[in-house]
């Protein structure tokens, strides 16, 4: 592997956080490139884990050869968190042209007034706002780790985009749907004490059924884009908590969409990891006990998809960081659920394919625990190169053969990096055209989704 810097560029700051997001401007491909950055981090709305910011939140939107397009500093009443402020790019004009979508405050002097919370649309190629709503309020009165959990996404009814707002994740969750025009399409409440599973820090949009509507995984609840209606609720009977992971992912045998969950809340509910179908049956499930934090399922060789979790005693959020404590790690084939040995250590790795193989490599890119040292592993865990720093984008950003990593430094450097030897398999070339790829690439400033594209 012959990994290389191909554009870099400076934030010229220096940053804790950095969330980073495609941006499509008009050429039919990626464009440019929006970063989400801040030196402050630890504001997760759980009071356990919040800490007043130090900084602001800025966004900046750079070209693919490092140029510096526009900047803009959203000031002290936007929390510099992804669940304080997700962000969405998405053409609902269809202009060939992304808009961007956020979730903004009007009062700068109280970051935490909902009623001055505004969904803003901004032109992707000048920052420029054209458009607010109001967002709504429904939680305002809850408690501050549901009041302030927010999501943006999106998706297609039969070719047609619909924009998706929530608010709420553990309690009460309130969805609504948008069209072109910004109009209401519909809305949803799930009350709190009601039957089914909550939200998720995943939210990934899939054609689960392939009738050209997508659907919007709510947690283990599948949620039409279309209307809203649910197709179905996993194990609804038995689980009322919330999931870390809800990954879907193509089983190899069959071609079928599966989806693997791990399980946060009500730890002594089982199964804590299990897959379903895309009807909502049990595929398989194991372990009756614990906090399932850390996940995702991987092509590592060419014939099946493996999953893996990591189970956890505690952890704490510092101002720099999240800290996990007491691992415990779990891996299987995502089909069968059958129970396999990884030969290296998965914590902190995000899966991508640099080569263009089709079979995904391994790069050790997330923050957990202060660091990571950015190095690139293949599927048996040999060590293939560096990108020596924590990792934004890991999907097909350039125009090149095979996907690419995006990297921050703590100085605001910022790097694409690609395979130079990289050659695009016809596997590798699927899956850049199935519609997944395309949509969930786009929810990397909204939720925990460096991994999702490694479903397919």
């Amino acid at each position: 592997m012959n990994l290389q810097e191909i554009t870099t560029c400076s934030l010229e700051s220096p940053i804790i956080l950095c969330r980073a997001l495609p941006l499509r401007l008009g050429s039919g491909g990626i464009d440019a490139v929006l970063l989400a950055y801040s030196n402050s981090a630890g504001s997760n709305p759980w009071i356990e884990m919040f800490s007043f910011p130090a900084d602001t939140l800025k966004l900046a939107v750079f070209d693919l050869k490092g140029k510096k397009i526009w900047h803009r500093d959203l000031g002290p009443g936007v929390i510099p968190d992804g669940s304080f402020c997700p962000i969405f790019a998405f053409d609902m004009d269809g202009d060939g042209k992304d808009e961007i979508y956020f979730l903004n405050n009007t009062d700068p002097e109280h970051p935490f007034a909902i009623s001055k919370y505004r969904l803003e649309r901004s032109d992707a190629g000048n920052g420029r706002t054209t458009g607010q709503w109001q967002w709504p309020g429904y939680n305002s009165e809850c408690n501050m780790n549901n009041a302030f959990r927010n999501t943006i996404t999106g998706g297609y009814v039969h070719g047609k985009p619909v924009l998706v707002t929530a608010q709420g994740l553990y309690d009460d969750m309130y969805l609504q749907a948008w069209n072109p025009d910004m109009s209401h399409r519909w809305e949803l409440t799930i009350a709190a004490g009601s039957p089914g599973a909550r939200g998720s820090h995943m939210h990934p949009i899939v054609d689960i059924n392939s009738d050209g509507v997508d659907e919007l995984m709510w947690g283990e609840r599948c949620l039409s884009i279309d209307n809203g209606k649910e197709l179905f609720c996993f194990d609804s009977e038995n689980y009322c908590g919330h999931s870390d992971i809800i990954q879907p992912f193509i089983d190899p045998a069959s071609g079928r969409w599966l989806v693997f969950s791990t399980r946060e809340k009500k730890g002594t509910v089982a199964p804590r990891i299990s897959v379903f179908d895309a009807t909502g049956k049990i595929v398989w499930g194991d372990l009756d006990r614990g906090h399932i934090h850390i996940g995702w399922v991987a092509r590592l060789s060419p014939d099946k998809m493996t999953a893996m979790a990591i189970r956890i005693g505690s952890q704490i959020q510092t101002k720099k960081c999240r800290q996990i404590f007491d691992r415990e790690i779990f891996a299987y084939d995502a089909s069968s659920g059958k129970h396999i040995e990884l030969p290296f250590d998965p914590f902190q790795t995000i899966p991508v394919d640099l080569n263009g193989d089709g079979i995904h490599e391994l790069v050790r890119g997330t923050k957990h625990d202060g660091n990571c040292n950015g190095e690139v592993l293949d599927g048996k865990g040999q060590v293939t190169g560096s990108v020596k720093g924590t990792v934004s984008l890991a999907s097909k950003i350039l125009n090149l053969p095979g996907e690419q990593l995006l990297t921050y430094a703590a100085d605001g450097a910022i790097r694409i990096w690609a395979d130079l030897d990289a050659c695009d398999s016809e596997a590798a070339k699927e899956r850049y055209r199935n519609p997944f790829y395309d949509l969930n690439q786009r929810l990397s400033a909204c939720g925990n989704h460096l991994h999702v594209l490694g479903g397919i």
